[in-house]
């Protein structure tokens, strides 16, 4: 096939000529020039984009970039990317947050009002179609040499069985030696409880009963700085303003107060982002505090909420509950420790498997061996093989296509905490064999955290950035991007992006095929560590190669709403044309973690001008909720989606 040239290229190239010919004058500056000038050439070229795909930044105005943490495609086709307070100190201190809506049909921008700072919290696609977002900041992190008042958590309780109580940002408890501690927010502490006394037998006692004080914590400072706020000893703190039998009702306990580095704190909020109103609408707040929690959609269409940090700083030991999207409520899950962000993915039968993936906080060696959980037991099975077991932290994971295959995938990661290290190392395991146990895949280019991993709807995995250190130190950013293939088991080389993303970097499919990458979030700006990141705002969009194919499928008139285990009938002017069918469940990804992505193979009938198209059943295979429909033909290309819903 001949390619025409265009002025624009033919004056591109005569730039190229030139530059080597000053290159041959001995002139790096014009080498690099000219190397720079030729690769913008050659990925333009048609033929380079057909293998490789091609990369283009979005233009958003100065008004709309914001500090994307967390991204969601919502079943409006619209991405909905939150920031909160974005990792500024500053924002947060001035309560400002920051919601964007992105049209990428349209490539229009609104902002929305958010209620709270949900930076650090955790989402999750319902059955309805709205998108649950749980957790966020209550406090932000003070570093070790940083602290300037001595702190800690307090216990407040109360044996006032007639009476709850609340108390405001600021609160002062008094220690038995007079020093004064403040409450770094507003708190409630309800009445206590009155319980029966029951004899032997169990019989009620005539009208005797055992109050049962309430209790609930809350994070103190004191009031004056440096060390003399310091207390070693556990003590009972007396509320300040709160005189006779109610003083001596409602009290706090505290175990020691220090001047150690102070982790971020979460909130117990919750919301439901609709997609049609497009607002926030508050819900039943969670049990617990949350900062770092996975949400994962279950088969019945609930929610389960996961780890994360609690309202004074510390890894939560094992608590969990359950949203349930018909009541807005919550509920008690059974108890299981994991490390914040598990990356936890729901499999055929219900159980989770939490792959090693997990992100930030929480001991190396307490709850990182992979496994299979099941909840209605409350069981853990190990799922051995892995190798680099201490760099899972940083890691992404994936369900891969197609989901009935049940494999997952786990790439790169780095050690825990502030650690240079960083593997190549990619492992896949299958769990419909038993025993299940991880093999050896490919492996990455170099060792790389924060990796981004989509699910594409020819059935491979895009994957893209990354850092080869802690939050790209050492200007470590990886510029390269690759596409896995589950059949082959091997990876291709893609286009490589020009925005570097390390960590607060997501990606997703959108509804036309392409994949849009966001954040990134630098701890330095230069090689030698010295000037201070900034977060990184521009929005870049890969079109993968099939996007450069002709004769892309196309489906028409069809239903909206799917029969599990029925069928469903759409028109098309080319059915040959069609060789397979998805649902691709859309994503809710923030830290690398991306839970909800999964794409299901769908049966294939053809007729004249429709095809007909087999819907699994399974509620644990093809979770309730809204899913893009693609068809692709036999060279993988695929039609752009149509939005369908799944009871």
């Amino acid at each position: 096939m001949r390619y025409m040239i265009t002025p624009r290229a033919r004056t591109t190239a005569m730039g190229v000529t030139a530059m080597v010919v000053l290159a041959g004058l001995n002139a790096p500056a014009a080498v690099s020039y000219a190397e720079r000038t030729y690769h913008a050439y050659k990925i333009n070229q048609p033929g380079y984009k057909a293998q490789y795909g091609h990369w283009d930044l979005l233009s958003v105005p100065e008004k709309y970039r914001v500090r994307a943490i967390h991204a969601a495609l919502l079943r409006s086709g619209k991405v909905l990317l939150i920031a909160g307070s974005g990792n500024d100190q500053k924002r947060f201190d001035a309560g400002t947050f920051d919601t964007l809506l992105w049209d990428p049909a349209k490539d229009t921008f609104k902002l929305i009002p958010t209620p709270e700072d949900l930076f650090c919290g955790g989402h999750s696609q319902l059955p309805g179609g709205n998108m649950l977002v749980a957790g966020g900041t209550a406090r932000y992190e003070v570093l070790d040499g940083e602290v300037e008042r001595a702190a800690g958590p307090m216990l407040v309780k109360n044996e006032d069985p007639d009476r709850a109580r609340r108390f405001a940002k600021g609160t002062v408890f008094r220690a038995p030696d007079g020093k004064r501690y403040r409450a770094t927010r507003a708190f409630r502490v309800d009445a206590a409880k009155k319980v029966p006394k029951k004899d032997r037998n169990g019989k009620r006692k005539g009208g005797e009963v055992t109050v049962i004080a309430s209790e609930t914590r809350v994070f103190v400072e004191s009031v004056k700085k440096g060390k003399f706020g310091l207390r070693s000893k556990p003590a009972q703190y007396a509320i300040q303003g709160l005189t006779g039998q109610a003083a001596r009702d409602v009290y706090g306990l505290a175990q020691a107060m220090t001047l150690d580095k102070q982790d971020y704190q979460g909130i117990n909020a919750a919301y439901e982002f609709d997609p049609e109103s497009e607002r926030y609408i508050p819900v039943d707040p969670m049990d617990e505090s949350r900062w770092y929690p996975t949400l994962v959609t279950l088969g019945d269409g609930r929610v389960l909420a996961v780890s994360g940090l609690d309202d004074v700083g510390q890894i939560i030991n094992g608590i969990n509950e359950i949203y349930d999207p018909k009541t807005k409520k919550w509920s008690k899950a059974p108890r299981r420790y994991f490390p914040t962000y598990p990356a936890l993915f729901l499999t055929k039968g219900g159980k989770l498997f939490y792959s090693g993936s997990n992100a930030g906080y929480g001991p190396a060696k307490k709850g990182r061996v992979p496994g299979l959980w099941d909840l209605r037991r409350n069981t853990f099975q190990r799922v051995p093989g892995l190798t680099d077991t201490d760099q899972t932290e940083t890691s992404t994971s994936v369900l891969l296509p197609p989901a009935q295959d049940q494999k997952v995938m786990i790439l790169g990661g780095g050690g825990v905490g502030e650690s240079s290290k960083s593997t190549p190392r990619t492992a896949v395991v299958d769990l419909n064999r038993s025993p299940q146990r991880y093999v050896k895949g490919p492996d990455l280019p170099q060792g790389t955290r924060y990796l981004s991993s989509v699910i594409l709807p020819d059935d491979t995995v895009f994957t893209t950035g990354g850092s080869s250190d802690y939050r790209g130190k050492g200007d470590s950013d990886l510029h390269k991007a690759q596409i896995y293939s589950p059949r082959t088991n091997s990876f291709e080389k893609a286009a490589d992006p020009t925005v570097g993303r390390n960590y607060h970097s997501s990606a997703l499919l959108l509804p036309d095929g392409r994949v849009a990458t966001f954040g990134s979030d630098p701890l330095y700006a230069d090689r030698a560590n010295t000037q201070p990141g900034t977060f990184e705002r521009r929005v870049e969009i890969y079109s993968p190669p099939y996007l450069y194919a002709k004769d892309r499928p196309a489906l028409g008139a069809g239903p909206k709403e799917l029969q599990r285990g029925g069928r469903a009938t759409f028109q098309t002017r080319h059915p040959e044309r069609v060789t397979h069918a998805k649902l691709m469940r859309p994503s809710a990804v923030t830290h690398t973690t991306d839970v909800e992505q999964r794409s299901i193979q769908l049966g294939v009938k053809h007729h004249k001008d429709s095809v007909t198209l087999s819907i699994p059943d399974d509620r644990t295979l093809t979770p309730p909720g809204w899913y893009m429909l693609f068809v692709t033909n036999a060279e993988g290309v695929p039609s752009v989606a149509k939005w369908v819903h799944l009871p």
